[in-house]
């Protein structure tokens, strides 16, 4: 299977998404559809033997509207964005409306008994009451036509497509509103003498007021998106090759992986890269969240699209393009965005057969008022209102500009939602289960003690464990590997390495057979560990050796707790939730950490089984469980929690298993995941009961409902203002999650 990102023109409204998606869906070798109402984008899996992209643009042009193939240099990101723009909607919506106006205006005179209003205005304008009635009613068609052909040419066009192609969508409602009004008011033009009213004005404020919303909702879809396009303007386009010590300003494209890339100071890094000389402090805020400046030195770490403070370095390139961690986030965070949220399912349901609703009711509407009244004016100007004040668009949108939003900004925080089914799961919990190595604590355990046996070498045996350990990605294996490093001990390749998951390692090294790991593997083994061997002090992790079967020594070593550990679980707890920590070490090694961090249920002795095990349980007493971890030694978990948050290091994001993932390996991220995933559950649901709201009271208002016991009628060019206005506040509340705070994320500590 492969998958593109095509760039769709001319969609307006929900509608429109659902009949692209259909069209895309029945096209011969896709395996699966999605459209992005908010970014224009249409993602698609197919089988590349039996469709083509080609094909693809093909069906969505045949569904009515257009799309572009994307170009090569665009990556695949919401390319061909000018494409999709809509041609300065600003200038046409003001003249729309100054027009409008301008025939309310004119259209005064013609408006049969003369009010309050009326004798103001003609001792204020009385060359207009001067004017004949004819030529004030052919000044406003020829005006009206003129306009409609300039600014609603795309609406009426739209329209016709749809019904060419036997769909419909917000523009077939609005051009069927203002064509009835419109040709109504030829009609009244013609033949003067019927005494008709026209509506030229309502036309023209119609269109201006639809085209006003266009261009809010266009600004405001720029600003929920303003989060993927930092991402995207992080990489340079140009790097500094060094070759033979002489320098090079050349196109990013030419840089190749183990290239010389410098890097001066205020210049973001290229690629990520290794540092190999120099030292500097990078800014990586806009990828993980982390605000405060970190050191680098030569072997150090960074990452493409960090910014470079107050030192001239030179890097080794390791990853370029689409496999930098850069690419790898704007790529999570675009997909996140596209992702549909189990809560839309209903909005869905409701835009896919509002159109056709809607037009049942606007001809329930004339029907009504035509018998009611006999009075074809009265029935004209409610049907129009019911047509125009009716919004698709406002469900549409409710919960992904609400999604859009979020994800960028947590992006921002450095918490990577993978989407929305993701976030929404997020947002209803029970129980938080925290592993404790490199979730509590910080994951690099420190050597404190090597005991071996009075007739082992100590160098002999740290440099066999090292041998062994070297290949592991366990922190333990770590502290063994840099305890020897320290040492200036140098050993031969392992062979036959084998991790043993939770519980240790097998290897062969210098042709013995070594083991290495906790009690539950030498149980496993059936080795026996030595007796009358004093206990690990609380907080420390013992690991046992053996050589050819027989115990030669046992390694402590010590984690500490993560500073703002107990902070985060404190404010877990406030927020209700049940916390509860699973480790593979031994009690006395996890329970110092979990009275630290201020946990009172704790497991330990766990492999990865008996942590799957544990959710299970939980599960199965009704409750919903989140697990953090690592994202590798607990993908089982991870997978089998309702919700997976995986700690990252923010350089291995492809191997993270999990829905959400934390880029900042600090456990006060996990409340701010949380809080944002509840704030926009909120926002969510504030969208589509506005959405639900106005639909339901505002075509009923529109319909005349309050004309019998008030004597109220809505305008329809209040019922246009009205409609333009309903999705551009669903999208205003969601871009309210653009400045949200976490009010539990404690601020990392320098360093």
């Amino acid at each position: 299977m492969e998958s593109v990102n095509l760039p769709v023109l001319g969609m307006t409204c929900a509608a429109c998404q659902h009949h692209v998606e259909d069209a895309l869906r029945s096209t011969a070798g896709v395996e699966s559809a999605r459209v992005d109402l908010m970014a224009h984008r249409a993602s698609v899996v197919f089988d590349p033997t039996r469709a083509r992209p080609e094909a693809l643009v093909e069906a969505i042009r045949g569904a009515g509207y257009d799309a572009v193939l994307p170009r090569p240099e665009a990556g695949g990101s919401r390319a061909d964005e000018q494409a999709t723009s809509d041609h300065k909607p600003e200038a046409k919506a003001v003249t729309m409306l100054a027009a409008g106006a301008l025939a309310m205006l004119l259209s005064m005179p013609l408006g049969g008994e003369m009010g309050a209003i009326d004798h103001a205005l003609m001792r204020a304008l009385p060359w207009l009451y001067a004017l004949p009635p004819d030529l004030l009613r052919w000044m406003l068609l020829i005006l009206t036509g003129v306009l409609m052909v300039w600014a609603g040419a795309g609406i009426f066009s739209s329209a016709v497509r749809g019904l060419r192609h036997g769909a419909t969508n917000m523009n077939t409602l609005v051009a069927l509103g203002t064509s009835v009004a419109f040709l109504y008011s030829v009609y009244a033009t013609l033949l003067p003498a019927s005494g008709h009213q026209v509506y030229f004005d309502a036309v023209l404020l119609i269109l201006g007021f639809l085209l006003l919303g266009k261009a809010l909702e266009a600004r405001a879809k720029r600003r929920a998106l303003a989060a993927l396009d930092s991402l995207s303007r992080l990489r340079p386009v140009t790097a500094r090759r060094i070759v033979d010590g002489v320098e090079t300003l050349v196109p990013l494209d030419e840089i190749r992986p183990g290239d010389h890339v410098l890097i001066l100071p205020g210049e973001r890094f290229p690629v990520d890269a290794t540092i190999i000389e120099g030292r500097t402090s990078v800014d990586e805020s806009m990828l993980t969240g982390e605000s405060t400046p970190l050191a680098r030195e030569p072997g150090g770490r960074v990452l493409a699209g960090s910014l470079n403070y107050d030192g001239a370095v030179v890097g080794r390139a390791e990853s370029l393009g689409e496999a930098t961690v850069l690419a790898q986030i704007t790529r999570m965070v675009e997909q996140a965005q596209s992702s549909r949220a189990p809560m839309e399912r209903l909005a869905d349901r409701a835009s896919a057969i509002f159109v056709p609703v809607v037009l049942a009711l606007a001809l329930t509407t004339a029907a009504a008022w035509v018998l009611a009244t006999h009075s074809l004016p009265l029935a004209l100007a409610n049907t129009v209102a019911v047509l125009v004040i009716a919004c698709p668009c406002a469900m549409g949108l409710a919960v992904p500009a609400a999604l859009t939003v979020a994800v960028g900004r947590g992006a921002q925080l450095g918490v990577l939602f993978k989407g929305g089914e993701a976030l929404e799961r997020l947002g209803h919990l029970d129980v938080i289960v925290l592993d404790k190595t490199g979730t509590l604590t910080v994951g690099r355990p420190v050597l404190e003690a090597v005991h071996s046996l009075a007739d082992q070498d100590e160098d002999g045996l740290v440099r066999i464990a090292a041998a062994a350990e070297e290949r592991s990605n366990h922190p333990l294996a770590h502290a063994i590997v840099d305890y020897a490093h320290g040492r200036g001990l140098a050993w031969p390749a392992a062979e036959d390495v084998q991790i043993l998951p939770g519980r240790g390692l097998t290897a062969k090294v210098d042709g013995r057979e070594c083991l290495l790991g906790n009690e539950a593997l030498f149980q496993e083994f059936s080795i026996k560990l030595l007796q009358n061997v004093p206990p690990p002090e609380p907080g420390v992790t013992r690991l046992w050796m053996a050589l050819d079967s027989a115990v030669v020594a046992w390694f402590d070593a010590r984690d500490a707790l993560r500073p703002d550990a107990a902070e985060a679980v404190a404010a877990l707890r406030r927020d209700g939730l049940r916390v509860v920590m699973l480790t593979g070490d031994s009690v006395a090694a996890a329970e110092p950490i979990a009275r630290q961090a201020g946990i009172a249920e704790v497991e330990a002795g766990l492999d990865p089984a008996g942590k799957l095990a544990r959710i299970r349980a939980l599960q199965g007493s009704g409750l919903r469980v989140a697990m953090v971890g690592d994202g590798i030694n607990d993908a089982g978990a991870l997978a089998q929690a309702d919700a997976g948050i995986a700690m990252g290091t923010g350089a291995d994001l492809a191997q993270e298993a999990g829905d959400v993932l934390l880029l900042r390996a600090q456990p006060s991220a996990i409340p701010a995941a949380l809080e944002l995933a509840r704030s926009t559950l909120r926002v969510m649901r504030q969208n589509l009961v506005w959405a639900a709201v106005y639909n339901v009271l505002g075509i009923p208002l529109a319909a005349g409902l309050l004309y019998p016991a008030f004597h109220i009628l809505l305008s329809p060019w209040i019922a246009a203002a009205a409609m333009a206005f309903s999705s551009v506040s669903v999208l205003g509340n969601s871009l309210r999650l653009r400045g949200w705070q976490p009010a539990s994320l404690v601020q990392p500590n320098a360093g």
